[in-house]
C-alpha cells in the first residue's frame, strides 16, 4: 500500500532531534487479516457460483421451463411422473394426445368442484375400499349421449336395453320394480320368489309368463288365486292334471269304475265324483261344507 509521510513540527517546544516521520496505512496482522477475508470472499463467490450452475444443470433450467415442467401459451406442461404434496389448484388437467392420465396416491383420490362461496357441491372419492360419489345427481351416458344409468332421491334409472344381474343369490328389491320384461340366460332358471310377503304382478294390458325349453312352477304355503275381473281365466294345454281333488264318497253298486266328473261347488271348490248314468254331483254335496 502506499505510504505517506509527512513532518510535524512543535512550535512551543523545541526538539533537539530532527523531525519525526508517522506511517500511515495496514501493516502487520491487520493486513494480513485484510488479505485472508478478500481470499475468503472471493472463494465463497467462486463456490455459490459453482453451485447455482450445478443447480441450474441438474435441475434443468432453460427459457421455456425447469426440468419436466414446461411453461405454454396455453400454461404448464408436465412430463413424466409428478407428485404433489399440496392441494392442487386448475381449470384443466389433459394428458398428451394418444397417453392415458393416472392418477395415483397411498391412501384416497379426491376431487371436490366448489361454487363462488367455496362450498363443496360434488365430491367423488376414491379409497382403498370404496369409491364414494357426493352430489345432487349421478349419471353414466355413452359417447352420443344417451342415458344408461340415472340416480336421484326419487328415483334409479336404468336406461340400457338389456341388465344382467350376475349374483348367484339374485337380486332383492325391497320395494317395487317397474320393468317390461324380466328373463333369465339361456338354459337358466328365472324365479320370482317373496320369502315373508306377498308377490304382486300387474300391468295395464296384460302379464304375460312363458317358459319356451321348460317347466313353469307356481307355489305358495296357502293359497294360489287366479282371478280375473272382466275377462276369463283360459288354460290351454294338451294334458291338464288335478292330482289332488278331493274325491266324493258315493259308490255305485256294480263294479267300480276309474271314469270320474269335476264337479263345482257354490264357493268355487272342485271335488272328483265317480261318474254313474247320471251326474253324481248332487249326491256328494257333502264335499262342499
Amino acid at each position: 500500500m502506499p505510504q505517506e509521510q509527512y513532518t510535524h513540527h512543535r512550535s512551543t517546544m523545541p526538539s533537539s532531534e530532527g523531525p519525526q516521520v508517522y506511517k500511515v496505512g495496514i501493516y502487520g496482522w491487520r493486513k494480513r487479516c485484510l488479505y485472508f477475508f478478500v481470499l475468503l470472499l472471493m472463494i465463497l463467490i467462486l463456490v455459490n457460483l459453482a453451485m447455482t450452475i450445478w443447480i441450474l444443470k441438474v435441475m434443468n433450467f432453460t427459457i421455456d421451463g425447469m426440468g419436466n415442467l414446461r411453461i405454454t401459451e396455453k400454461g404448464l406442461k408436465l412430463e413424466g411422473d409428478s407428485e404433489f404434496l399440496q392441494p392442487l389448484y386448475a381449470k384443466e388437467i389433459q394428458s398428451r394426445p394418444g397417453n392415458a392420465l393416472y392418477f395415483k396416491s397411498a391412501r384416497n383420490v379426491t376431487v371436490n368442484i366448489l361454487n363462488e362461496q367455496t362450498k363443496v357441491l360434488t365430491q367423488l372419492i376414491t379409497g382403498p375400499k370404496a369409491v364414494e360419489a357426493y352430489g345432487k345427481k349421478f349419471e353414466v351416458k355413452t359417447v352420443s349421449g344417451k342415458l344408461l344409468f340415472s340416480a336421484d332421491n326419487n328415483e334409479v334409472v336404468v336406461g340400457a336395453e338389456r341388465l344382467r344381474v350376475l349374483g348367484a343369490e339374485g337380486t332383492v328389491f325391497p320395494k317395487s320394480i317397474e320393468t317390461p320384461n324380466v328373463r333369465a340366460d339361456p338354459f337358466k332358471e328365472l324365479r320370482l320368489e317373496s320369502p315373508t310377503r306377498s308377490l304382486v304382478m300387474e300391468a295395464p294390458k296384460g302379464v304375460e309368463i312363458n317358459a319356451e325349453a321348460g317347466n313353469m312352477e307356481a307355489t305358495c304355503r296357502t293359497e294360489l288365486r287366479l282371478e280375473s275381473k272382466d275377462g276369463e281365466i283360459k288354460l290351454d294345454a294338451a294334458k291338464i292334471k288335478l292330482p289332488r281333488l278331493p274325491h266324493g264318497s258315493y259308490t255305485p253298486t256294480g263294479t267300480r269304475q276309474k271314469v270320474f266328473e269335476i264337479c263345482v261347488c257354490a264357493n268355487g271348490r272342485l271335488f272328483l265324483s265317480q261318474a254313474g248314468t247320471g251326474s253324481t254331483c248332487q249326491i256328494n254335496t257333502s264335499v262342499c261344507l
